[in-house]
């Protein structure tokens, strides 16, 4: 383990329904991130009340959290690509620093 050196990046938990998970995807995409990790039916309480993540119908008819660690300089580009979007949207972004290893898997 002491080889293991750890660098500092964001990590962004992109919540948002499921029926938008292209166009999150693709904006990450198109922003450079080399990878994600995409979380079906969640379920939690927010200002519309409390939303069950069981799979009703589809998946596009559930709240999915995308989870992405960048590097700082995508940050803004990124949430700058998404506040149109939560302007007409429900959803949020949160921001937070972490430490990675193998810092090459999150930068191309």
């Amino acid at each position: 383990m002491n080889n293991l050196n750890s660098s500092s990046v964001k990590k962004l938990e992109i919540i948002l329904s499921g029926e938008h998970q292209a166009f999150a995807t693709d904006l990450l995409d198109n922003a450079g991130v080399t990878g994600y990790t995409i979380i079906n039916n969640l379920s939690g309480k927010g200002r519309h009340g409390f939303h069950e993540g069981h799979l009703m119908f589809n998946e596009e008819d559930v709240l999915i959290m995308i989870i992405a660690a960048v590097p700082d300089k995508l940050v803004e580009p990124i949430l700058d690509g998404l506040e149109p979007f939560y302007s007409e949207h429900s959803g949020v972004v949160f921001v937070s620093d972490i430490q990675v290893t193998r810092l090459v898997k999150f930068s191309s």
